[in-house]
């Protein structure tokens, strides 16, 4: 069974920087894209990066763009989340979830288009972990 866990979560003071981990385990092949995704209170759970582990392309919401960055160490089987200069919007629930999307794309931007849509698919995710609380203090 696939399954991911994340760590690194905690308060953070504005401007702050903090670094999310999601470790995975019960993947047979690196054709699978992580995505990060948060939730705060009363609000819908939103994506907020996602990168595919074959080639390690990247996808970020125009609210972090800048902010955050995502890298992966396939040795490790762990995807990590950077989150830098932090204002307290964005204070959440932090998720990490497994797809197999996106599908094969002719070009370089057609790809990274059709990860972008996909990554903000909640629903194109099959497997989640139990998520990390990340609170920014003004």
């Amino acid at each position: 069974d696939v399954q991911l866990v994340e760590s690194g979560g905690g308060l953070v003071q504005t401007g702050g920087s903090l670094r999310l981990s999601c470790t995975t385990s019960g993947f047979t092949s690196d054709d699978y894209t992580i995505g990060w995704f948060r939730q705060a209170p009363g609000k819908e759970r939103e994506g907020v990066s996602c990168i595919t582990m074959s080639d390690a392309v990247t996808s970020y919401a125009e609210s972090v763009k800048g902010r955050f960055t995502i890298t992966s160490d396939n040795a490790k089987n762990t995807v990590y989340l950077q989150l830098d200069s932090v204002k307290p919007e964005d204070t959440a629930v932090y998720y990490c979830a497994a797809g197999d999307g996106p599908s094969a794309a002719p070009d370089r931007i057609t790809r990274l288009l059709r990860l972008w849509i996909y990554c903000r698919g909640v629903g194109s995710f099959h497997s989640w972990g139990q998520g990390t609380q990340v609170t920014v203090s003004s």
